[in-house]
């Protein structure tokens, strides 16, 4: 299990190397090219991700999902919304069933 605060100090070092080179960051290499390619690269590593747990191992999965947290960061970073703005709505959503929570959401 991993210990507590590791998305935590992700997150610190994506905010943190977002304004770095690119050519030396390959996270401000993926802010210089765009939230376009964000959005591509996050996309990307949810497929593979998807693939992974139908057609592969335990390790191919858990390496595979790190990858999509990674990148989720990353988009989040980009677009100012922090870990806590997320765990909030989980918070906001806990006790609530996901058909309760889905039908809200409709206008």
């Amino acid at each position: 299990m991993a210990e507590p605060g590791t998305l935590a100090r992700l997150e610190a070092t994506v905010a943190a190397r977002r304004g770095d080179d690119p050519d030396s960051s390959y996270v401000a290499k993926l802010n210089a090219r765009g939230l376009h390619k964000i959005a591509q690269k996050l996309g990307e590593e949810a497929v593979e991700t998807v693939i992974a747990a139908l057609t592969e191992d335990r390790e191919a999965l858990v390496g595979e999902a790190a990858d999509l947290l990674f990148h989720l960061i990353v988009l989040l970073s980009a677009k100012s919304v922090s870990l806590d703005d997320v765990l909030a709505e989980l918070d906001r959503r806990e006790g609530m069933s996901g058909i309760a929570e889905k039908a809200s959401r409709k206008a």
